[in-house]
């Protein structure tokens, strides 16, 4: 049996994507400044909106490969916050470049590609390894944000067994 590690990365690293997405969307705007967990440096970092901005920044650095050459798009700020809380509409707009973006780099992976070494001050993994680390860190967050909104009778959420259809995003 031929199986596609491409394909089959891609359908659950973009499962956990949806995941996100769909706790994003379903967020009421009463909870989008609420507290997941307490941050010892500002209370905001622990709150729902910066919690789904620190993933998809964390989730395009990682796409990237390396901190050198890396910023997020505009509005987006790094080692600061900003002044009021990104707004769900650019947070979505990240998440749609992302997921296009993890896409097409699982798409294109090459051999080469996914054995290079990604050197962080806390890791040196290949490529590969660096994106399947960056797939538990998406569930990671879509499960916290999952569970804030269960918390709160938000309902809606559900377990996605394979990425959508770009049809369907």
């Amino acid at each position: 049996m031929m199986v596609n590690w491409k394909a089959s990365t891609w359908n659950q690293f973009g499962a956990a994507i949806d995941m996100l997405d769909d706790t994003i969307r379903l967020c009421p705007d009463r909870l989008w400044t609420a507290t997941v967990y307490k941050d010892p440096d500002d209370e905001r970092y622990g709150q729902f909106w910066f919690i789904a901005y620190h993933t998809l920044r964390w989730l395009d650095l990682y796409l990237n490969g390396t901190k050198e050459g890396f910023s997020p798009p505009p509005p987006f700020l790094v080692g600061v916050l900003p002044e009021q809380p990104y707004t769900k509409e650019q947070i979505l707009a990240y998440l749609s470049a992302c997921r296009k973006k993890c896409q097409a780099t699982l798409e294109g992976l090459t051999d080469e590609r996914a054995q290079q070494r990604c050197v962080f001050e806390w890791m040196e993994p290949s490529f590969l390894e660096l994106q399947l680390y960056s797939m538990r860190h998406v569930q990671e967050h879509a499960a916290q944000l999952s569970l804030v909104l269960g918390q709160h009778d938000v309902t809606g959420m559900d377990w996605i067994a394979s990425a959508r259809n770009t049809d369907e995003s």
